[in-house]
């Protein structure tokens, strides 16, 4: 059996301290190699690069799903339920703004999750999810 592949995403942000505080210092990612206009962060076991470029920063359309307005433009990772609970704790006691509170979504339905929705400091959109039972994940 092979390893799963590892995911790989470059985005703006308009302040690459800014980016190292919030993913190497809130979030805990480990920094990788960088130079003056980019940074690599280990994203849960992924590649995340930031690149200055704040022209390109911000989340701008919304779709609905279970009544809230998400970002449409977003990443973030699906934790185990006891990391996921840590990190909202992490990010209240931090006074983050949630776009989207921590809470339970599709309760009761196919693929119920816990999720949050908030901004990173250049405007990114970042989703955290859990499933009680991670065979929901891509459950129809």
């Amino acid at each position: 059996m092979s390893a799963i592949p590892l995911f790989h995403l470059a985005f703006p942000v308009d302040d690459i301290a800014q980016a190292r505080r919030f993913y190497g210092g809130l979030l805990g990612c480990a920094e990788g190699r960088s130079a003056p206009n980019w940074v690599d962060f280990d994203f849960y076991g992924h590649q995340i690069v930031a690149h200055l470029a704040p022209e390109e920063c911000g989340a701008k359309k919304t779709s609905a799903v279970d009544g809230h307005d998400v970002p449409v433009r977003h990443f973030g990772a699906i934790l185990p339920m006891d990391e996921w609970e840590a990190l909202a704790k992490r990010l209240t006691a931090a006074a983050v703004s949630f776009i989207i509170e921590p809470h339970v979504r599709f309760k009761g339905e196919v693929g119920e999750q816990a999720t949050m929705f908030f901004l990173d400091p250049s405007g990114n959109a970042l989703e955290f999810k859990s499933f009680a039972d991670m065979s929901q994940v891509f459950a129809k």
